[in-house]
């Protein structure tokens, strides 16, 4: 009877997370209302203002966001101490724009809904006990005073709840969930069970709207037209969540307790304190992580496997070992070296273990851990030369021009080729005859398939010097191989090019290149696709971000300082 007591009440409560996180909008808004006065000044340039920061201040659309699984399990975590991650049990995030953080995909459909229910339960059972030993210990004495407890309980509402809700809670929130506890007292197997009534009080919190969306109401006063300020409180957790994946910490609730997030200044303040702690360093992975496809290296590759007479040297283990070069020199190239972007492009050495070294048949000390390996810099530039981007984008039994080329254009330049068309030609069979560059040059000259491959395989070319696991090479059956390559319909860098180590110079030196780079950030960084509304915010973090020589961490610093960050239209109930 308990169980099923306290299973229709999540369910209850989960159902009205679900209406009210879809009905406080207006239709064509997003989920979130504010207001505040407070600081006026939008200028994080430094009296460098963009032209199209001269109008009215416009900070966009602000969906309200659905936890994703990943910000799902870091919060539980950072609430609980719990390191079960339930969440890898939920339905995968939708991906959308490239992400899954995407406001406009993160829906509750009834099996996540289901999800969100057990998963409080479960945590609720796991964790009520260790609470009410450290907060409500009355409650658990023998002989306890039911009055003397629930004082407690009330304390435990308003702290637990301030964590769990990411801002005070009201005084009706607490009424409401004093009289959870009373009915739950009632559901034990003793006359009175403070234990329950505290089960379903945690219980309620995990499946609530303020909980699991990230809720922002704002201030109460305009600071001009329908614009409203965020209160510290949401500003505290715009920073954990862009910078952390997860909930605030103490440090982020003292400031916003002290509603010392209110101006440039004490959001940046607040935002370089977290850029230098390793759960930045997760968040950072989380951005590259998505933006190339990472998570597709093994489970694409190992579906797909590689021709084992053509690539003896591949095997499975090799996987996550190419995965795990990528990002660890993803991480050091920001983090370790503080370069540029650029460096991520060009950069002549890698991190590898001794396997990895002996796939790439470099020598020299290298050891069981990964360290930094300097390459031959004629050959190598990057994340583009690295085994698991180029094997990833290749065929089983070759390398793919086209894939590669798409890659780049769709990646790291923000171009979509136009759709294929209704019927796609086979490709060609491996011929040993042929370099695959030979073969492949039939798109140019057939119509069905030059509008599209005109844009992807002169990009394409440029890597093949590396065959379809990611090895370099000097020839290709023998024959000697052509890497020249073309920019067609760039912004900035039409022209030839010879070879994927001058490419990515190219791409390095590209101001479309770096457009991209923010607006992926821009993306990640607030759950949405940019609009023409946010002209003046997305301008000023291109130049933030070029002042910086491109530094990705004043990248992320300067997403903080934006209209788009610090304000929302204001929301009618």
């Amino acid at each position: 009877m308990r169980a099923k007591t306290l299973r229709m009440a999540g369910l209850w409560l989960t159902l009205l997370a679900m209406q009210g996180c879809q009905g406080t909008s207006p239709a064509g808004e997003d989920d979130e209302s504010g207001d505040e006065s407070g600081d006026t000044d939008t200028d994080p340039s430094e009296g460098k203002d963009p032209e199209s920061c001269a109008g009215a201040l416009d900070p966009g659309p602000s969906p309200i966001r659905r936890l994703t699984r990943v910000e799902y399990n870091n919060t539980v975590y950072q609430l609980l101490g719990d390191t079960s991650s339930p969440a890898d049990t939920f339905p995968h995030d939708e991906e959308a724009a490239g992400f899954d953080n995407q406001a406009a995909a993160l829906v509750v459909s009834p099996l996540l809904a289901e999800h969100y229910m057990g998963a409080a339960e479960a945590l609720a059972g796991a964790h009520a006990m260790t609470l009410m030993g450290q907060q409500t210990p009355t409650c658990i004495e023998p002989g306890l005073d039911p009055d003397s407890c629930r004082v407690e309980v009330e304390a435990f509402i308003r702290s637990f709840g301030m964590r769990a809700y990411r801002r005070p809670m009201t005084n009706e929130e607490v009424a409401v969930y004093l009289d959870i506890f009373d009915e739950g007292t009632t559901l034990g197997e003793s006359d009175y069970a403070p234990e329950v009534g505290v089960e379903m009080i945690m219980e309620g919190m995990l499946q609530s709207p303020h909980f699991l969306y990230r809720v922002e109401f704002g201030m109460a006063d305009p600071v001009e037209g329908d614009v409203v300020a965020l209160t510290s409180y949401e500003i505290a957790s715009r920073l954990s969540y862009l910078l952390w994946n997860t909930m605030p910490d103490v440090g982020l609730f003292e400031a916003a307790e002290a509603d010392e997030l209110q101006t440039p200044e004490q959001i940046e303040a607040q935002a370089r304190r977290m850029l230098n702690t390793p759960r930045a360093r997760d968040a950072v992975k989380n951005f590259f992580r998505q933006w190339l496809d990472l998570d597709d290296i093994e489970p694409r590759l190992s579906a797909n496997g590689k021709n084992a007479d053509i690539y003896p040297g591949y095997y499975d283990g090799l996987l996550p070992l190419w995965r795990e070069e990528i990002e660890l020199f993803i991480d050091h190239v920001i983090f370790e070296e503080n370069a540029s972007v650029d460096a991520l492009f060009t950069a002549s050495y890698s991190m590898m273990n001794q396997e990895l070294a002996d796939f790439y048949g470099v020598t020299g000390p290298v050891s069981s851990e990964f360290v930094r390996v300097e390459l031959d810099p004629t050959r190598y530039a990057g994340f583009m030369t690295q085994a698991g981007m180029l094997a990833l984008h290749s065929k089983p039994d070759r390398s793919s021009p086209i894939h590669r080329g798409k890659f780049v254009r769709e990646t790291l330049l923000c171009q979509a080729p136009p759709p294929p068309p209704d019927i796609v030609p086979e490709a060609p069979n491996v011929d040993p005859n042929q370099t695959t560059r030979e073969q492949f040059l039939e798109h140019s000259a057939d119509p069905l398939c030059s509008g599209c491959h005109r844009l992807m395989d002169p990009l394409g070319f440029g890597f093949e010097h590396f065959d379809g696991i990611g090895r370099y090479r000097e020839t290709e059956w023998g024959l000697p191989i052509d890497a020249s390559g073309e920019f067609i319909s760039t912004l900035d860098i039409d022209g030839p090019y010879d070879g994927v180590v001058e490419m990515a110079s190219t791409l390095a030196s590209s101001e479309q290149v770096t457009r991209c780079v923010v607006q992926q950030w821009f993306r990640y960084g607030y759950g949405r696709v940019e609009t023409d509304a946010d002209a003046c915010s997305m301008d000023r973090v291109e130049l933030d971000f070029a002042a910086s020589d491109h530094d990705v961490k004043e990248l992320i610093i300067a997403l903080t300082k934006t209209d788009a960050f610090r304000y929302r239209h204001a929301v009618t109930p």
